[in-house]
C-alpha cells in the first residue's frame, strides 16, 4: 500500500497542477499540489466540480510540500464529489472478444479458455482492422452474420454507438488505499485499469486520473442486461490517487499516448501484471466523451472509464479455470503521468458502508460555513 501523498503522486508532479480531496476530521477538503506545494483551497472553492467549473485553483492556505504530506489524521479520499460517473466499455479488440466470450460462455469460467482461440482466430485481425462506425466495419459486421458470429459486444465494438453506461452514483467512488468491493457472490471477476477523463460542466475534457472499473465477468456474461449489477456495488468504483489537469505540460495527446500498468498480489503469493495501451484503443477519448455528452448535460460535469485492453486469462487456481480475485489482493494501478491507485479488495457486503450521500455532504459543508463555496 502506498503510505504518503508522495508515493502516490507521478515523478514529474513539481511540473504538474493537481487537484483532489482528503478527508479531514471536519470533512471533506479540497487540496491542489501545484508547484510541489499542497495548498487547502476549501475556503476558496468547497468542491472539486465547483473549483473545475470555475477554474479556481490558486489561493487556499498552504500545508506544506508534498514530501511532508498532509497533516495527521488526514487522509486521501476520491478526487471527485458532485460529477457523474460514466463509462465506457468495449473500447478495446482484446476487451471485445473477451465480452463475446462471457456471453458464448454465458458467464461460466471454465468454458472460456476452449472459446478464446476459436473467436480470436474468426473475429480478431477483423476487428482490429476497422474503424467504429465506417463503411469497412459495417462490411465485416454483415460477413461476421453470415458465419454465426455477430454479438451485441461486437456492435457496440465497430458499430457507430460506443457503449456508455453510469458506472457509480455521485459521491459512491473510494479513492487510494481504500478497500475496493467486489460482490461476494461473484465467482468470475477482474479488475479493470483505466484512464479517466474528468469533464467539467460545458463538456470540456479539463484532466484525467486512474480508475479501476471492477468488472464482474459472471454477471455481464449471464446477461448484459444484468450490466448494473455486475458494475454498481459498495466500493467497486476506485478512482485516483488525484486529477492531473491538462496545462502546457499535460494534455489530451498524453492521454492517448498513455501507459496503465496493473500488478495484482495475492496472499496466496499469486501475481499478476497487466498493461494498458491507451495508444491501441478503437476509439478516440474525445469521441467517447462526445458520446457520453449525447443529448444530455451534466451541470456539475462527469468523469468518464476510457476502458481497458487488460483483460486476465492467466490461470490462478484451477486449470482452465482463469483469473478471479481473492479477498485481500492488492491491486496497483500506476501510469508514470497520473501516479498510483493501490486498493485492496474485499467484497462488497464487507466494504466500509458508503454513507455520505448527497444530504449527507451538503450538511457537512453548511456546517463548515461553506455552503456558498460550492
Amino acid at each position: 500500500m502506498t503510505d504518503s501523498l508522495l508515493a502516490c503522486l507521478p515523478g514529474d508532479f513539481r511540473a504538474g497542477l493537481f487537484v483532489g480531496r482528503a478527508e479531514a476530521p471536519d470533512g471533506p477538503h479540497v487540496i491542489v499540489v501545484r508547484q510541489g506545494v499542497i495548498h487547502d483551497i476549501t475556503t476558496v472553492a468547497s468542491t472539486v466540480s465547483g473549483a473545475i467549473a470555475r477554474r479556481t485553483f490558486r489561493g487556499g492556505v498552504p500545508i506544506g510540500p508534498v514530501e511532508v504530506g498532509l497533516p495527521q489524521g488526514w487522509r486521501l479520499v476520491s478526487p471527485i464529489d458532485l460529477q457523474c460517473v460514466k463509462a465506457s466499455g468495449v473500447t478495446f479488440a482484446v476487451s471485445a472478444i473477451e465480452r463475446v466470450i462471457e456471453e458464448r460462455a454465458r458467464g461460466d469460467a471454465g468454458a472460456a479458455a476452449q472459446l478464446r482461440d476459436e473467436l480470436e482466430m474468426h473475429i480478431g485481425a477483423g476487428i482490429r482492422s476497422v474503424v467504429p462506425g465506417s463503411d469497412q466495419a459495417a462490411v465485416l459486421k454483415q460477413a461476421l452474420i453470415a458465419q454465426g458470429m455477430w454479438s451485441q459486444y461486437l456492435e457496440v465494438a465497430i458499430g457507430p454507438d460506443a457503449e456508455i453506461f453510469s458506472k457509480s452514483p455521485v459521491l459512491s467512488t473510494v479513492g487510494t488505499d481504500a478497500p475496493v468491493g467486489v460482490r461476494s457472490d461473484s465467482l468470475w471477476n477482474n479488475p479493470e485499469p483505466e484512464v479517466v477523463l474528468v469533464v467539467d460542466g460545458h463538456g470540456r475534457v479539463v484532466g484525467a486520473t486512474l480508475g479501476n472499473d471492477v468488472n464482474l465477468r459472471d454477471f455481464e456474461g449471464r446477461s448484459a442486461l444484468l450490466l448494473s449489477k455486475a458494475k454498481d456495488n459498495t466500493a467497486s468504483c476506485a478512482i485516483g490517487p488525484l486529477i492531473r489537469l491538462f496545462d502546457e505540460a499535460f494534455g489530451i495527446d498524453d492521454v492517448r499516448q498513455a501507459e496503465v500498468e496493473l500488478t495484482i498480489e495475492g496472499r496466496d503469493n499469486f501475481r499478476l501484471q497487466g498493461l494498458n495501451l491507451m495508444d491501441q484503443i478503437s476509439r478516440d477519448p474525445l469521441d467517447l466523451v462526445d458520446q457520453a455528452l449525447s443529448e444530455h448535460h451534466y451541470p456539475d460535469g462527469f468523469v468518464l472509464f476510457c476502458g481497458t485492453l487488460f483483460a486476465p486469462t492467466q490461470d490462478r487456481d484451477t486449470a482452465g479455470a482463469g483469473f478471479s480475485h481473492k479477498v485481500g489482493d492488492v491491486v496497483t494501478i500506476r501510469s508514470s503521468r497520473l501516479g498510483v491507485l493501490t486498493n485492496t479488495v474485499t467484497t462488497s457486503r464487507d466494504a466500509p458502508p458508503w454513507t455520505t450521500g448527497i444530504a449527507a455532504f451538503m450538511r457537512n459543508l453548511a456546517g463548515r460555513g461553506l455552503i456558498d463555496r460550492i
